[in-house]
């Protein structure tokens, strides 16, 4: 578990490994390959999930992919909202929207599970509340995101009361219970990336004093109430999973302070909980979590909560993601920038087709699928 060479594997090998059929909770899957939750920013003003993304995530579906992780969506209509065009799950007008999305993708044989994510501190364009929370009154590092249309440095949040935990977990708790009734096959909690759950998990941006700071098991305080919550909210046959990441949005190189040792109190505490997967992120997340050597993340994660993973990062070379599945590092991986590139990808690897570089250029200067199609429409004016 201390490196995994991207040639290593022979590719028969590598498509056995990736195309052997699985199970998470009570889903089977086709496949060990998932899209991985990417904000598009593509919903209405509102928070309803369009004709366009419906179509953006039945093509995943049609391209072969097991699993489709949804982008975070917002899970009520107070201090959730990240970003202007966010799609949520709070009302009954976000259900139906998402309703025609899921009903989509299982027209076309996928299975989608939603991601529901609260931004906290790092709130950019929130259309309920003209102010942020977070665990403690301390300004995020970093500047807002440009191609999620923000600017400027980020507010300094409110310090979040009792009264704000308990909203924040009845609001995860009922976006499940709504992504439930609009027909997705799961839902995955947002532990990662500096948002909400991860800023009380992480020490120095979490410096509060009460039963939800100071140790490890303070700082998780928050995830193991909302991880309970939700579990109660869509019951015992419904899948439930949750990301963690060490990086974040604004603190891309952030490692946790405590180490190997730190992974291994918080992935063991999460292995208490009444989750069906963990789905780990990092950059190469294939890489040692800590220092030149040792246990990628992923593996980590694997050993001590003793629950099926999904890892997250760079694993869009095909021998690379299998063996991370070889290695018993994970059970499935993730594409972001590769499902990005081919919505096909899982089709195209298995008839030996060409799987392209990213193009970044698909997100900028704003991630929306808007964007993404000029700039498809763009290369194909130049090919014709």
């Amino acid at each position: 578990m201390t490196g995994n060479p991207a040639s290593g594997l022979p590719r028969q090998r590598a498509e056995e490994s990736l195309f052997s059929p699985v199970r998470i909770g009570r889903l089977a899957l086709s496949n060990r390959l998932v899209v991985a939750p990417m904000t598009r920013v593509s919903a209405t003003v509102d928070g309803r999930a369009t004709e366009g993304m419906a179509a953006y995530y039945r093509s995943f579906a049609e391209g072969g992919f097991g699993l489709i992780v949804t982008e975070g969506i917002y899970t009520d209509k107070a201090f959730s909202q990240g970003y202007q065009y966010q799609p949520g799950l709070a009302d009954a007008e976000q259900v139906e929207a998402w309703r025609q999305v899921v009903s989509t993708v299982h027209e076309a044989g996928g299975r989608i599970v939603a991601q529901l994510m609260h931004a906290g501190a790092l709130a950019q364009g929130n259309i309920h509340r003209d102010h942020s929370i977070g665990p403690s009154a301390l300004r995020p590092k970093g500047e807002q995101m440009a191609f999620y249309r923000g600017n400027g440095p980020y507010r300094i949040p409110r310090a979040m009361s009792e009264a704000d935990l308990g909203e924040a977990v009845a609001g995860f708790a009922s976006a499940a219970a709504l992504a439930r009734e609009a027909g997705f096959d799961g839902v995955e909690i947002h532990g990662a990336n500096g948002y909400l759950l991860d800023q009380f998990l992480t020490e120095g941006i979490n410096r509060r004093e009460d039963r939800y700071g100071g140790s490890i098991a303070g700082r998780l305080q928050l995830l193991v109430e909302v991880a309970e919550a939700v579990r109660s909210a869509v019951g015992m046959d419904h899948v439930v999973g949750m990301r963690i990441s060490q990086a974040k949005v604004n603190d891309f190189l952030h490692k946790w302070v405590g180490g190997v040792r730190e992974a291994e109190v918080v992935f063991s505490a999460l292995g208490t909980l009444p989750l069906d997967y963990i789905h780990t992120t990092e950059f190469e997340g294939w890489r040692p979590a800590f220092g030149d050597t040792g246990p990628s993340l992923a593996a980590l994660a694997r050993m001590h909560a003793r629950l099926p993973v999904l890892a997250n990062g760079s694993l869009h070379d095909p021998q690379r993601a299998a063996a991370m599945i070889e290695g018993d590092e994970a059970d499935f991986v993730s594409l972001g920038r590769g499902a990005l590139t081919h919505a096909d990808w899982p089709t195209r690897f298995r008839e030996g087709r060409a799987l392209e570089p990213f193009d970044k250029c698909i997100l900028s200067p704003i991630a929306d699928l808007a964007n993404a199609e000029r700039r498809r429409s763009a290369l194909l004016d130049i090919a014709s």
